[in-house]
């Protein structure tokens, strides 16, 4: 829902932060989920590359 941050790389940071701390609680390691700024309402980051996050250059597993 990057729509409803106005699209905003620090609160996708966050998002990763916190739930990076769960993702390791129930055994997953968080460098293998992939994160994925998206919004369903716009269509960002569903099928295409969105102009509105720029600074999302996509997701590599470590």
């Amino acid at each position: 829902k990057m729509d409803t941050t106005k699209w905003s790389e620090d609160r996708f940071n966050e998002i990763i932060k916190e739930t990076s701390t769960f993702i390791k609680k129930v055994g997953y390691n968080p460098k293998a989920v992939a994160f994925v700024p998206i919004s369903g309402w716009h269509g960002d980051n569903m099928l295409e590359e969105s102009p509105n996050m720029p600074w999302y250059k996509g997701w590599s597993r470590e």
